[in-house]
Order: C-alpha cells, then structure tokens, then sequence
C-alpha cells in the first residue's frame, strides 16, 4: 500500500511539472474558459487523458514487452530528459505568463484537449522518454503499480485545468502571475531532482 501511495505522489507531481509547462493544450484551457467557465478545464483533461489512455493501452498491450530490452537506456534517457525539461522549466518560470482569454471562444473544449495534445511535439517527447520510463518502472512491480502511475498524472492534469480554468472565471483571484511563476520554478527543480534520481537507478 505504501508503494501505490508513493507511486501516486510521484506521478502526481511529475505529471503537475508537464501540465504547468505553457504549451497548447493549456493555452486550449485559458480560451476554452471564456465560453465555459470553470467546467472548461476538467473536460480539456478529459480529452487530454484520451489520448493518454491510447498510449497507456499501447504500451500495456505489448510494446512493454519490446521496450523492456531497452529499459536502462529508457531510464537514461528519461532522467535527462526530466533534467532538461527542469533547467528549461525554471529558467521559463521568471517570465511565464498566464493570460486570460481575449475575443470569443468556440469548439468543443474536450476535443481541443485531445487535439493540442496530440498535436503536441512536447506531449510525445514526455511520453517517449520521461512517461515511457515511469510506467516500465510501475509495469515491473505489476500492472496496478503501473495504473497508480496514471492516475497520479490525471489528478495532476485534472487539478491543474482545472484551477486555471477556475481562477480565469473568477477574474483570476484565486491564481495570481507571481503565483503561476513560483509554483513553476518549484516544479522545475522537482523535475531536475527527479532525473538525478532516475539517473541513479539507471
């Protein structure tokens, strides 16, 4: 229990580094807001996790199987990633902004999640590397570990659209700009401290 616990933690904060990381599919959540309000943000990660659950299945399904040949080289790979991502993250953080929507929305905010992400080279990147690593290391103490992973990262995802969705509805005093800026530096040296660590266990 206490392994699932972990896991869940971890997933959650690895995937509220991603999810904070300005990229379409937040941009997908701040115009989404306009025409829907909060409500916005839990349907652009619904439409987020879709494309998620593809990938999930995939590798569940039986790339696993191929890609545990290579796991220490997804492993390496996957701790620089996540220090690469940290340096960026933290850098981008001191001039990161969190803009409210300007004109009229339109479209369906569950499809725009599921389309920005796809769409996004950074969505495969993560996944290939950093996401690919963290279920291979779940998959190997059993599928609920790996499970526990996803739904880590979804409570992060969730959460996060979620407050942002919420905060631009309610003319954004629940989340401020030095707020967004700090959270994002805090992730950003998570993640960096987190690929150390995946590079030890490599």
């Amino acid at each position: 229990m206490y392994e699932i616990a972990q896991m869940l933690a971890t997933a959650f904060a690895i995937g509220l580094t991603g999810a904070l990381a300005p990229g379409p599919t937040l941009l997908a959540t701040v115009n989404s807001s306009l025409q829907e309000g909060w409500r916005a943000g839990p349907k652009v990660a619904a439409g987020h996790a879709l494309v998620e659950v593809l990938i999930f299945l995939i590798i569940v399904g039986g790339l696993a199987s191929v890609m545990q040949q290579y796991a220490r080289g997804i492993s390496i790979v996957g701790g620089l990633a996540l220090i690469a991502f940290g340096v960026m993250t933290a850098i981008g953080s001191r001039r990161a902004v969190l803009k409210g929507p300007e004109g009229k929305a339109s479209g369906s905010a569950f499809l725009a999640g599921a389309v920005t992400s796809a769409a996004n080279p950074y969505f495969w990147i993560w996944w290939l590397s950093v996401g690919s690593a963290f279920l291979l290391t779940g998959l190997n103490s059993g599928l609920i570990m790996a499970a526990a992973f996803i739904v880590g990262h979804w409570g992060a995802d969730f959460g996060w659209y979620t407050l942002v969705s919420g905060s631009l509805d309610r003319g954004r005093s629940v989340l401020s700009q030095a707020s967004y800026r700090g959270i994002l530096g805090i992730c950003g040296l998570f993640l960096i401290c987190f690929g150390i660590y995946f590079l030890s266990q490599a």
